[in-house]
């Protein structure tokens, strides 16, 4: 005891900068950085109307862009045969990023792909997160890099930039020729191989744009290939001009969102809210990891409080990630309280990320309704006003409903409390990865 109150001035300095360090590291990972105000909007124009994508256009400073055609493709075996089609009917760019690449069957079909274009000359570009690509094998690289693919990793993991390293792109953002785009939540892995028939094949989802909306993703895969290598991407090779300047009230109209930990202004947390806030008859939301904040689920409770049909599908017990699972059931009694009809997914693993707001916007891209997704991910997101595509993307929710179990609010209260405790404990961890 002796010896720590005789400590020199130096000792008692160097413990207090200790203390101080853990206090920071504490306030930095369990409290926010900021008091977030509730959102408040005075403008509130129906889903349907041009009103709405114009204030979305202006809140989240993004240009509204119109499409030739807009599709959901459900499963692999959907949207692995028209990625692969794309790619063989390119003649100028393949810009393909994705968060995961994992060497196996889907890997080859994709690299095959790529090398065929590569002989008609095509500029093939390749962006994996470093982190999602860690089972991305060295000899598969090679093969892209010795036919002229330019491969570029996303953060790849050093030493020196450890204080960066959770801050990965989520994003899916595959253009070809400029004008043909895909995005939704599938990467490259034999896991999205197939049609969600077992265990072994996930359910998922991705969207294919023509036209302007491609132009949206593109500037996602833009934005993230300059950090990583400095390439500006540019001019009518990349982003074409319209075809024309026929008009119709059925093309597509959208609105594309990208995000980056740098943004404050978090905005795809604000088109998310903005897009549930929209819905006046029903709102259908599907996503992987569902730990929405306080802001998403306020604005989901008034809407179902205010009569709206809300109904939010989520993975069951078959997942990737049970801490993320159990971290979400924390706010089921909430919702359930609310009215919100609470569904998990029991047939696969269910990876999907789509919003539907009364059959006519629709919201599809890469971002998790988590923290992660919304503060430290760079991700992309398209809200879209068809009603042929927003039918489609409601389809395939309702239909992943006959494979799912509605939650009851008076069963689920009866869960035992170590339940309850694990929930909490998993809440807390999760909110910091």
């Amino acid at each position: 005891m002796d010896a720590v109150t005789n400590l020199p001035w130096w000792g008692w300095a160097l413990i207090a900068i200790g203390a101080l360090a853990l206090i920071m590291a504490i306030a930095s990972l369990f409290f926010p950085d900021f008091h977030q105000p509730d959102l408040t909007l005075e403008a509130d124009p129906e889903p349907g109307t041009p009103e709405f994508m114009d204030l979305l256009a202006e809140v989240l400073n993004t240009p509204v862009r119109r499409g030739d055609s807009a599709e959901i493709l459900q499963n692999g075996d959907a949207f692995f045969g028209a990625m692969e089609a794309a790619m063989d009917a390119a003649t100028t760019t393949i810009n393909f990023q994705c968060y995961i690449w994992e060497s196996g069957k889907v890997s080859d079909r994709m690299i095959g792909a790529m090398l065929r274009a590569r002989r008609r000359g095509v500029a093939v570009r390749v962006h994996p997160d470093a982190f999602g690509a860690m089972k991305f094998k060295d000899e598969d690289r090679k093969r892209l890099t010795d036919a002229g693919v330019m491969l570029h990793f996303f953060r790849p993991l050093k030493w020196y930039s450890m204080v960066r390293a959770h801050k990965r792109s989520h994003q899916r953002a595959i253009v070809i020729d400029g004008h043909t785009a895909f995005t939704g939540g599938a990467s490259v892995a034999d896991k999205w191989d197939g049609d969600a028939r077992n265990g072994e094949e996930w359910r998922d989802n991705m969207s294919r744009f023509t036209g302007e909306l491609a132009g949206g993703i593109q500037a996602a895969f833009a934005n993230d290939w300059v950090y990583s290598c400095g390439e500006i991407l540019s001019g009518p090779t990349f982003f074409p001009a319209p075809a024309g300047d026929d008009q119709s009230e059925d093309q597509p109209v959208g609105v594309a969102v990208v995000s980056s930990p740098s943004d404050t202004d978090q905005p795809i947390r604000l088109c998310h809210w903005m897009v549930f806030r929209s819905a006046r008859q029903r709102l259908y939301i599907s996503n992987s990891y569902f730990i929405p904040d306080d802001r998403l689920r306020a604005i989901v409770v008034e809407r179902a409080k205010a009569g709206v049909d809300v109904r939010i599908l989520v993975p069951g017990g078959t997942t990737d990630a049970r801490p993320v699972r159990r971290a979400g059931h924390v706010y089921y009694e909430e919702l359930l309280s609310a009215g919100v009809r609470l569904y998990e997914y029991e047939k696969t693993m269910m990876h999907a990320k789509v919003v539907v707001s009364d059959g006519i916007v629709a919201m599809v891209g890469s971002p998790n309704l988590d923290e992660r997704s919304m503060e430290l991910n760079e991700e992309t997101v398209l809200a879209v006003r068809d009603a042929r595509f927003a039918a489609a993307v409601e389809k395939g929710v309702v239909d992943d409903l006959a494979d799912a179990k509605e939650m009851d609010l008076v069963e689920w209260q009866k869960r035992p409390f170590h339940a309850r405790i694990i929930e909490r404990f998993s809440l807390i961890m999760i909110e910091q990865y």
